[in-house]
């Protein structure tokens, strides 16, 4: 053990960054270990997705964001380290685990898993061939989408529920699809929507088929008891959408081979919270539980935090080590570049009053990029008549009044389409192109992944796999990647993140980002009903449209 650097220890790794992750952080922080929160793509988890929380005790109401932003700090507060980064693998053999990383292998005495889970698919026919085109799983990213539309929502538990009162702010009416006799969730979760105007509520109902053109045009649902199908055709020269809200698939690939799960996937745990890997612990969406809600996540998270606590304690004594925190944090461990830390009191004196566009928590995430920015960059704006070419203009400039290292520049527009404007180019200093470009405000959810594209432009950037590394270097001829976000849809900065990556590492690979809601034309062209909506032109001949979230090597793996 003598040869183990204590400042690359740590005493827990947790993966996963949402209300279980945060809740953990908390206590073990507080309790003096020195911990490690890792999240693939954003700290919060999905009650992100949630505008309204209220249901939480203490606090009348709130977001899901500002909740776990709240949660966050606090972790932070108790001395909790973060990174963004993908775990690839668990080590549990040993004194010494290890979590590999795509940026790096890091050591530990623990590991809590509080992975989560992902949205299921129900399986009925046209499900996959009309997911983005009529076929939804998240009301916040894709409910506008289905303004003055019909809609249908799949599901009898808590989130159909919520999430069909949520539609109606959109949609022309709502029909509720319950397979049960009755909703599944609390009654009173379910009174609202059963009370609603604009809901409509059919028990014992299964989807048949969806089907349609390039859109939904008809939906065949069936009543299992007396097995009689009803036809919904969509209103001439409309479509309609179908939102699927049937529970969660546990994110437990990790554990695969390692620890025993269920029989639905959902990791098996003891009265410890302590799965059947030594030193693998496990909290929240990711564990059997009856109730699957922000409370029971952070309560969970406690009492393994707590279990954790004498599993950790008794590692160090067996080992003699005691993990420690380096002055400066080492290059495997560092938090991700637009991740948030702490600003010093000058450093918030300095910038709180240089732009009333970005508050302090954004400011310090703008300031560790523009401090490990290798070399500058111009952002170019082409610019048009339309109002939010006003808005990118006055954006981009008070993000370049914060660093010596960004430059605004006006470009000559006349050489662009129309269809095109306006957008940020990002180019060199000598103005060549690093083929990244925002067409609208990157404001939202792409606010870090817009900084992201900036560090990963001027460089070093973020670490990536190798075999990553040597797939961007291998594509040999021109690539055109096209990411239609909302700017409300926390799945689609995952997507945009990757595609800037693979064009600021090759330079026949470029990628436009583009928030939908300014380019009705490219809604129109590919039928987009769902975000983020991915479209990749390779050398002009061949087009691959693709719905849903994906990371660096699954649209690596798409390019071929």
């Amino acid at each position: 053990m003598a040869d183990i650097d204590v400042t690359k220890l740590y005493d827990a790794v947790i993966v996963g960054g949402g209300p279980a992750g945060l809740t953990a952080a908390i206590y073990l922080a507080r309790a003096r270990y020195r911990v490690l929160v890792v999240e693939r793509e954003r700290f919060g988890g999905q009650i992100t997705i949630t505008d309204e929380v209220v249901n939480y005790p203490g606090v009348f109401s709130t977001s899901g964001k500002e909740l776990t932003a709240t949660m966050q700090r606090q972790a932070e507060a108790f001395g909790a380290e973060f990174m963004l980064a993908e775990v690839t693998g668990l080590d549990m053999a040993g004194n010494i685990k290890h979590v590999h990383t795509a940026k790096g292998d890091i050591p530990c005495f623990g590991v809590l898993m509080a992975t989560g889970a992902s949205p299921r698919h129900v399986g009925f026919k046209g499900e996959d061939e009309f997911r983005g085109h009529g076929v939804a799983y998240c009301a916040t990213c894709d409910g506008e989408f289905f303004a003055g539309k019909d809609v249908f929502v799949v599901g009898g538990g808590f989130a159909a529920a919520e999430e069909s009162v949520f539609l109606t702010k959109y949609a022309r009416h709502v029909t509720i699809l319950v397979r049960e006799e009755d909703f599944t969730c609390a009654p009173a979760a379910a009174e609202e929507a059963k009370s609603n105007d604009k809901i409509s509520v059919l028990y014992n109902t299964e989807v048949v088929e969806a089907s349609g053109d390039t859109a939904l045009r008809k939906l065949v649902y069936r009543n299992v008891k007396t097995g009689e199908e009803t036809a919904f055709e969509a209103r001439p020269g409309e479509t309609f959408g179908i939102f699927v809200f049937v529970g969660y698939a546990p994110a437990t690939e990790l554990a695969h081979g390692i620890a025993e799960t269920d029989e639905r996937g959902y990791i098996l745990t003891d009265a410890h919270q302590a799965t059947t890997a030594d030193g693998l612990f496990a909290a929240g969406d990711v564990c059997v539980k009856p109730l699957r809600q922000v409370t029971t996540a952070v309560g969970q998270a406690a009492t393994t935090a707590t279990e954790m606590e004498r599993y950790l304690k008794a590692a160090q004594e067996r080992t003699g080590l005691v993990p420690q925190a380096p002055v400066s944090p080492p290059q495997a461990t560092e938090p991700d570049a637009a991740a948030p830390k702490p600003a010093t009191e000058g450093e918030q004196a300095s910038t709180a009053s240089a732009s009333e566009l970005f508050d302090e928590s954004m400011l310090a995430q703008l300031n560790a990029v523009f401090e490990r920015m290798a070399n500058p960059l111009v952002l170019s704006l082409h610019l048009d008549e339309r109002p939010v070419s006003s808005e990118i203009e006055g954006y981009m400039g008070e993000l370049a009044k914060l660093t010596d290292k960004l430059t605004v520049k006006h470009a000559d527009t006349s050489a662009d389409g129309e269809a095109e404007l306006p957008y940020v180019e990002v180019c060199r200093a000598d103005g060549t192109a690093t083929g990244l470009a925002f067409h609208g405000v990157p404001g939202g959810h792409e606010f870090t992944s817009f900084v992201l594209g900036l560090y990963n432009a001027a460089g070093p950037g973020q670490p990536i796999a190798d075999e990553d590394r040597a797939a961007i270097a291998g594509i040999d001829r021109h690539v055109r990647l096209r990411v239609l976000v909302g700017l409300s849809c926390t799945m689609c900065p995952e997507v945009v993140t990757a595609a800037q990556r693979i064009a600021a590492d090759n330079a026949k690979v470029t990628a436009d980002v583009y928030d939908i809601n300014h380019f009705e034309g490219l809604k129109d062209q590919y039928n987009v009903m769902s975000v983020p909506c991915l479209v990749i032109d390779e050398d002009g001949k061949s087009e691959q449209v693709s719905f849903g979230k994906k990371g660096l090597s699954q649209i690596l793996s798409l390019i071929g």
